[in-house]
């Protein structure tokens, strides 16, 4: 399904066709270990699930470039042992038949240690034709995105409950507005949890005031699912 002229969402991730980019959210590699750290004793499966939804959404596109929007690694202040390992792993299997362009996220403070050991940089944005990347977590100052039609972020983890389903939650994208230019928002690509519940939390980015005029494109069991904007679907 097209969320944008071009733009198709594919399971979990975004995929420019014209660019050939596939677009991949927040990773977030060294989550289990740190909630291992903080006392809750949950089996380390997420990169395994990574890995195999990874190469089922590979058999569908063909992507050139990869672009990860932020946020690879999760610990703020330091690399735990599973982020070392772990996210070199991931790097290998991408960078083996792609051009890899990594964004930065608030969690990627002391994620360049890591990087070196593969030769790569991870950067504040990326620019092609008239889209433009970033994380999400602050406003860009750069001039590049004043001649951008469409600003596509992570960050945010969206994800929604309905009324007659409240105990189940799903991801979804986001398709709004920030100022003139379209507002495409990832969810998480990682399967630990869903993501914030945007039907009750606030936004997290500076760029999103506020969900209500935004789109919701619920991606669930290999379907794509469009509800319209979140104010109309309070009843569902």
């Amino acid at each position: 399904m097209e969320i944008y002229k071009n733009v198709e969402i594919v399971d979990l991730c975004l995929y420019l066709k014209k660019e050939n980019i596939l677009v991949i959210g927040d990773v977030h590699i060294g989550y289990e270990e740190a909630l291992n750290k903080r006392g809750f004793m949950i089996p380390r499966y997420n990169y395994d699930l990574l890995i195999k939804k990874l190469k089922e959404i590979l058999k569908q596109v063909k992507p050139k470039t990869i672009v990860l929007m932020g946020d690879l690694k999760h610990e703020f202040g330091s690399i735990s042992n599973q982020e070392w390992r772990v996210t070199l792993n991931f790097l290998d299997f991408l960078t083996e038949k792609h051009k890899v362009i990594l964004i930065k996220g608030n969690h990627d403070n002391i994620l360049e240690p890591i990087l070196k050991k593969r030769n790569l940089e991870v950067q504040d944005y990326y620019k092609i034709n008239n889209f433009y990347f970033c994380h999400g977590h602050k406003i860009p100052e750069d001039n590049n995105i004043k001649d951008s039609k469409v600003i596509i972020i992570g960050h945010e983890h969206p994800s929604i409950t309905f009324k007659k389903r409240p105990d189940e939650k799903f991801k979804c994208f986001l398709k709004g507005k920030y100022k003139n230019k379209v507002l495409l928002v990832l969810p998480s690509f990682h399967f630990i949890s869903e993501g914030s519940d945007i039907t009750i939390q606030s936004p997290l980015s500076p760029l999103i005031k506020s969900y209500k005029d935004f789109e919701i494109y619920v991606s669930e069991d290999k379907q794509i699912l469009y509800f319209g904007n979140l104010k109309n679907i309070a009843s569902l």
